[in-house]
């Protein structure tokens, strides 16, 4: 997980997006370089949309799952070509599951303890959410206890306007949601969010 995060700190959340217009906007994301790829499992059809997104995709960018609630879901991600889950809340056996099947895992916590046992479950990197609920003083408290080498997400109001806090609070990377897509947006609208998006990364790196 770290090498897809030093390629690109962006993990893309397509929430909402419908399998009929998925590959353009993976393509403008692509074109932009962001390297990860998450459909959430409340948009429509989005078994279909994660197959699509393996299928044209996945030889080159890391695809996956959001919103992934059960250990069966994770099962089926894995079966239609999906490489990723990520949780919203902290369930151990959802990493497990993930781990067997040779997925990375990026399940959800907010506090000290969910984090270390989602981290003794075996999970590739966290991911604080919500966000905007914490604060990146938080994260780089937390970080000063977790093992070296933890990698944090925060995902939940993350803009181009404030990644350069959580970059110095220590994330690893980051989860954007409507800044990068939201129902209705073209592939041009997300190429020119995820353009300055990429470019605040690299203005931090």
């Amino acid at each position: 997980m770290k090498q897809w995060l030093e390629r690109s700190p962006l993990i893309a959340i397509l929430r909402g997006v419908r399998p009929d217009e998925v590959i353009p906007i993976c393509a403008a994301l692509e074109a932009e370089g962001v390297a990860i790829v998450e459909v959430p499992l409340n948009s429509p059809n989005p078994m279909e949309s994660i197959r699509l997104l393996a299928q044209n995709f996945g030889d080159r960018l890391l695809i996956g799952a959001g919103t992934v609630m059960t250990p069966a879901q994770v099962e089926e991600i894995a079966g239609v070509g999906g490489r990723l889950i990520v949780t919203p809340h902290a369930d151990p056996e959802i990493v497990q599951t993930a781990k067997r099947l040779n997925m990375f895992a990026a399940p959800g916590f907010f506090t000290p303890a969910e984090a270390f046992s989602l981290l003794r479950a075996g999970a590739d990197c966290i991911k604080l959410f919500p966000a905007e609920g914490s604060n990146p003083a938080a994260l780089r408290g937390m970080r000063a206890i977790f093992p070296p080498g933890t990698m944090v997400i925060p995902v939940g109001g993350i803009a181009p306007d404030n990644i350069r806090i959580w970059h110095e609070a220590g994330a690893a990377g980051y989860g954007i949601g409507s800044s990068i897509y939201k129902p209705g947006d073209t592939p041009e609208i997300v190429s020119r969010k995820a353009a300055a998006l990429v470019a605040a990364c690299r203005a931090v790196a």
